[in-house]
């Protein structure tokens, strides 16, 4: 746990400025400056008040000097300590990125968590039995903190197509590189394909063929923002035998070339 100020001496110069993925969760409360913050492509405007969480597999840059300050976290999926309420909150990769606490009450509720928690961070304790009873408090106060910014900003799909569509998503995220056919999805699933895309529409006004293509154009985006691997590499990991179809696929969803894509995100 460190502050962003802290955080940004850390790295080489403008290195926070640079589109990278990470492999870990970061909780971000931002108690000063103004600036934004991109996510997976989107920019969020950030102020005090602002909490954004950054999952695994996402992408991410700083805006340069934005200025902002707040306590950062890092933490592994495994810390929090096994409630159903918390674990929920850590496999949901599709859970907001940025929230803003809506009033000085919730504001003042979440930095006094987070001040505990840093505190717990920075002790030193005086034998192992004291390190392990500090790490069980970290856990619990992170999960107190996950739970209290999803209680500040509920979301989430409800019913029998939210559970269908829940089911969709997480094979979606095993299999997208592998197949892009709908009926695939709902055989491994044993629903049918209007049942998949009634689930879409009801959670994301989407059909599901455009939720399976928008989720491998996402990856594609990740990977050619931050990484250097060719292009024909790239549409292989993605299920593509030719680099130019993968062109063709990007294209026409995402309106620029792969190339041109590329070139703008890494400049």
């Amino acid at each position: 746990m460190l502050d962003l100020v802290e955080l940004q001496r850390r790295l080489p110069s403008g290195d926070h400025q640079r589109v990278h993925r990470l492999g870990f969760h970061t909780l971000t409360l931002v108690t000063g400056g103004t600036g934004e913050h991109m996510v997976d492509f989107v920019t969020y405007p950030c102020r005090p008040g602002t909490l954004l969480w950054v999952r695994p597999g996402q992408v991410q840059r700083f805006a340069p000097g934005s200025g902002l300050t707040g306590p950062h976290v890092l933490f592994t999926p495994a810390f929090p300590p096994g409630f159903a309420g918390s674990d929920r909150l850590i496999d949901d990769w599709r859970g907001p990125t940025c929230r803003q606490l809506g009033t000085s009450r919730d504001y003042a509720s979440v930095a006094a968590l987070l001040a505990q928690l840093s505190a717990e961070a920075h002790r030193d304790p005086a034998s192992s039995a004291g390190s392990a009873v500090s790490r069980q408090i970290q856990q619990l106060l992170l999960a107190t903190i996950l739970l209290q910014a999803s209680r500040l900003s509920p979301h989430g799909e409800q019913g029998h197509d939210g559970e269908v569509y829940g089911r969709f998503r997480a094979e979606l995220e095993r299999s997208y590189q592998a197949t892009r056919l709908a009926e695939d999805y709902a055989a491994r699933l044993g629903y049918s394909v209007k049942t998949l895309s009634r689930a879409c529409l009801a959670a994301t006004g989407q059909p599901v063929k455009r939720v399976i293509d928008g989720r491998v154009v996402l990856e594609a985006r990740r990977l050619l923002a931050h990484t250097g691997e060719p292009v024909a590499v790239i549409a292989r990991r993605l299920g593509f035998s030719e680099p130019t179809n993968f062109g063709k696929f990007f294209t026409r969803h995402t309106g620029t070339t792969p190339g041109e894509f590329r070139a703008t995100h890494r400049a």
